[in-house]
């Protein structure tokens, strides 16, 4: 098997790790992360969405046929699934075996930023929702969503779901501009890490949404997560030459392993330090098992 990382972030990598049914497929593989027993849950643009995996990559069940337009991002805490639909421009809470708990925004309702494509520099921030990107939780219970591909936001909730506040303006350049916040997290220090995609960069910000610092050694982050020990790890699209790639940053943002990969739009690290891949031209997951 192939190895990848360095020192004590190094990984033996599993193409294709998980294993479908006979007869059945992947269609684009959006998303992907784990629950509190280690099943893998798989968050697909085809039916069923959700596809739920074992930590071996077999097959234990699936569910959520007709309930998404464009599935997105997927977030689990507490074993509580937090799931974001594109297209729908809803923000959805579920239990593990497919149960609906919550919904925020309304099926197919934006608000007015002007865009007409999705991805450019949105003409004007607004309000929730214009193409959601992903939603999670923080430990106070307020829940975070990033919105980004026809708009510029980070919007603030309430666990009952009331808008507390949003931040962020299109823009290529300064603190706080965004050109399509695709993934985020509230850290274990309770700093809001948004992936500022289309500007290469990771802005890192206060509960509240004042501007802390950012981070600039990557190329086009598309997501991100955190494992037990406080580091990131981050999924990056090609640019300018350089092609896909898995970084693992420290609490800083230093780069303490990097990796060329498969492009992945979803990544995850487990509980054991384990990283997922979540596929969308391959249409498959990748895994990295973690050596020590």
């Amino acid at each position: 098997m192939t190895t990848v990382g360095t020192g004590k972030y190094t990984y033996t990598y599993i193409q294709d790790w998980a294993k479908l049914p006979p007869g059945q497929s992947f269609g684009t593989v959006s998303a992907v992360a784990t629950d509190s027993q280690d099943r893998v849950y798989a968050f697909q643009r085809t039916e069923p969405p959700v596809v739920v995996f074992d930590r071996d990559g077999n097959f234990l069940s699936s569910w959520g046929n007709g309930a998404f337009v464009n599935p997105h991002g997927i977030f689990i805490a507490d074993d509580i699934i937090y799931l974001t639909d594109r297209e729908g421009s809803v923000a959805m809470k579920y239990t593990l075996d497919g149960k609906p708990l919550q919904i925020i925004g309304t099926h197919g309702a934006y608000s007015d930023t002007g865009c007409e494509v999705a991805g450019e520099v949105v003409p004007r921030s607004a309000g929730p929702f214009n193409y959601i990107t992903e939603l999670v939780p923080s430990a106070s219970g307020d829940l975070y969503v990033s919105d980004g591909y026809r708009n510029a936001r980070v919007h603030r909730f309430s666990s009952d779901g009331r808008l507390i506040s949003s931040w962020g303006e299109p823009g290529k350049g300064g603190p706080n501009q965004f050109h399509l916040p695709h993934s985020l997290i509230v850290g274990q220090d309770g700093r809001v890490y948004v992936c500022d995609r289309e500007n290469s960069r990771v802005q890192v910000f206060s509960a509240d949404g004042q501007y802390i610092t950012m981070w600039t050694d990557m190329n086009r982050p598309l997501d991100i997560s955190q494992d037990r020990d406080g580091n990131f790890v981050i999924s990056e699209r090609p640019e300018d030459g350089v092609p896909p790639q898995i970084s693992v940053l420290d609490p800083e943002g230093k780069v303490l392993a990097r990796w060329p990969s498969r492009s992945a739009h979803g990544s995850w690290v487990d509980a054991h330090g384990d990283i997922y891949l979540a596929l969308t031209a391959e249409k498959s997951i990748d895994k990295y098992v973690r050596q020590s």
